[in-house]
C-alpha cells in the first residue's frame, strides 16, 4: 500500500510540474520560438513607447502617445539615418511706426498648397481628438497594442501589405504562363501617361464589413511609379484593418512601398519611412463620423504633392492640415515622379478571385447603380497636378475592376460639372459566388 501512495505521489508531482511548465508559455504559443517572439514583441513596444512624453485615452479604446518628433520611428530608417525634418521659415512685412519682419518658423512644405472649397459632404474628424491634444514638437502615434502584434506571422510581417505578385510569377514574366494579380480586388479610375507631381480626392466615408480578421477594405488615392510587379506607391485615405488595428473601425491610414509590397513598406509608422509633422493628426486613428447610405454624407480631402525644391511627398489632410512626408531617400523612380495615379478601393483577401468569394466589402459595401449613386463608395473633385504646379481636372481617366461581379467601378463625366467615380460591392453575391 505504501509502495502505490508513493507511485500515485510521484504521477501526481510529475503532473504539476508538467502543468507548471505549460503555464509558463504564453497561451496560443508553444516552444522556444515563441518565448522568443514574446520577448521580441516587448522590446518592440518598449522602443516604441520609451519617448512617450504624454499619453492620452481616446473614448474608443485607443491609447495614443504623444511622442517627440525628432524621435519617431521614421528615423530608424537606415536611410534616415541623418535625415532632417523640413522646416520652412516665412516671414509678414508689416509698416507700423517702424519696418518690422515677423518671422515664422514650421515644419511645411517650401510652396503654398492649393485650397478649394469642399463640395455638399461634411469633412471628418478623429474620435480622440475629443480627449486631448499633443503638445507643440510631439507627433500623436496610435499604439500598438501586444495582443495585434503576437497575432502577426512575425514582428517584421505586421503593418505591412502581402504582395500581389508571388516571387514564382515574376520568374514566369518572360514565359508563356500567364499573371494575374493574386489576392487583390481592386476598382479603381487611374490616368497614366503624365509626369504626375500630385492628386487629390473627396473620398466619401463609410464602414464595410470585413468578413475575417485577416483581410481589410480601403479606400484612398495613390501615386504609382513602375511595372506592376515591381512597382513604387504612395498611398493614402481610409481603411478597415483588423489584422493592423484590431477592430473593425474605418481609420485614417498611409502606406507605402518600393517594391510592389514584396519587402518594403507599412501602413501608418509601423515600420521606419513616413515622416509625421502633425501634432493634431494621428496615423491609424477612428474617423468619425461615418456615411450612412441616404443620410449626411462624410468625406475626408486626400492631397499628396511633390516638394518641387525638396522632392518630399507631403500629405495634406481635408484642407489645411499637413500630417508629413515621405522623403526622397525612401524611392528609386518616385524621387522625381509619379507614373500614373488611382482613385478608388481596394480589398485584400485569399479569397479574392475563387468560389466561395469573400464577404468583404467595399466602399459602402453597395454597387454603384443608377439612381442609387448617393449610396455607394464615392470620389470627388479629382485632381492631377504636373509640371504646371497648379491642380487640374485630369484630362483622361480610366474604370478598372478586377472582378466587376464582386465589384464594381462606374465614372460619371457626362452632363456633370465635375466628373466623380463610383466604386464599391458587397463581395460575394448571387453574380460573384
Amino acid at each position: 500500500m505504501e509502495k502505490m501512495l508513493h507511485f500515485h505521489g510521484t504521477i501526481f508531482k510529475l503532473i504539476f510540474i508538467i502543468l507548471g511548465l505549460t503555464c509558463m508559455i504564453p497561451y496560443g504559443y508553444g516552444g522556444s520560438s515563441s518565448r522568443q517572439k514574446v520577448l521580441e514583441v516587448k522590446r518592440k513596444l518598449k522602443h516604441l513607447r520609451k519617448h512617450s512624453l504624454k499619453t492620452i485615452q481616446s473614448e474608443d479604446g485607443d491609447i495614443i502617445d504623444c511622442i517627440d518628433i525628432y524621435k519617431q520611428p521614421a528615423f530608424d530608417h537606415p536611410a534616415l539615418k541623418h535625415h532632417k525634418i523640413q522646416i520652412v521659415m516665412s516671414f509678414n512685412f508689416q509698416l507700423k511706426k517702424y519696418d518690422l519682419y515677423i518671422y515664422n518658423y514650421q515644419m511645411a512644405p517650401t510652396c503654398n498648397t492649393t485650397k478649394t472649397k469642399m463640395g455638399s459632404m461634411s469633412v471628418t474628424s478623429q474620435v480622440w481628438q475629443k480627449s486631448g491634444r499633443c503638445p507643440e514638437g510631439t507627433i500623436p502615434v496610435r499604439r500598438i497594442r501586444k495582443r495585434d502584434l503576437l497575432k502577426a506571422h512575425s514582428i517584421e510581417d505586421y503593418g505591412r501589405k502581402k504582395p500581389s505578385i508571388s516571387p514564382q510569377d515574376v520568374h514566369n514574366l518572360d514565359s508563356s504562363v500567364s499573371v494575374e494579380r493574386q489576392n487583390h480586388s481592386k476598382a479603381i479610375v487611374f490616368t497614366v501617361g503624365y509626369r504626375y507631381l500630385g492628386a487629390k480626392g473627396d473620398i466619401r466615408v463609410f464602414q464595410p464589413f470585413v468578413e475575417t480578421d485577416d483581410e481589410y477594405t480601403t479606400s484612398q488615392v495613390a501615386l504609382v511609379n513602375g511595372a506592376f510587379y515591381d512597382f513604387e506607391s504612395i498611398e493614402a485615405g481610409w481603411a478597415v484593418n483588423p489584422s493592423v488595428y484590431g477592430d473593425k473601425q474605418t481609420r485614417l491610414f498611409v502606406y507605402w512601398t518600393v517594391d510592389g509590397s514584396t519587402k518594403t513598406g507599412c501602413f501608418d509608422l509601423t515600420c521606419p519611412g513616413f515622416v509625421q509633422t502633425s501634432n493634431e493628426v494621428a496615423l491609424g486613428a477612428a474617423i468619425n463620423p461615418i456615411s450612412i447610405p441616404s443620410d449626411i454624407p462624410f468625406a475626408m480631402t486626400i492631397y499628396i504633392y511633390k516638394d518641387p525644391i525638396t522632392n518630399k511627398w507631403w500629405l495634406q489632410y481635408d484642407e489645411e492640415r499637413m500630417v508629413g512626408y515621405w522623403p526622397p531617400e525612401l524611392f528609386r523612380g518616385m524621387k522625381y515622379q509619379a507614373e500614373s495615379v488611382e482613385w478608388g478601393g481596394e480589398v485584400y483577401s485569399t479569397r479574392v478571385g475563387t468560389s466561395p468569394h469573400t464577404r468583404t466589402q467595399m466602399g459602402s459595401g453597395q454597387f454603384p447603380t443608377v439612381p442609387f449613386w448617393d449610396y455607394c463608395g464615392t470620389v470627388s473633385r479629382m485632381r492631377i497636378q504636373d509640371n504646371s504646379a497648379i491642380l487640374k481636372s485630369p484630362p483622361l481617366l480610366q474604370p478598372f475592376t478586377d472582378e466587376y461581379n464582386c465589384y464594381e467601378a462606374r465614372y460619371v463625366s457626362d452632363y456633370v460639372e465635375d466628373p466623380e467615380f463610383y466604386y464599391g460591392g458587397p463581395g460575394r453575391n448571387p453574380s460573384c459566388p
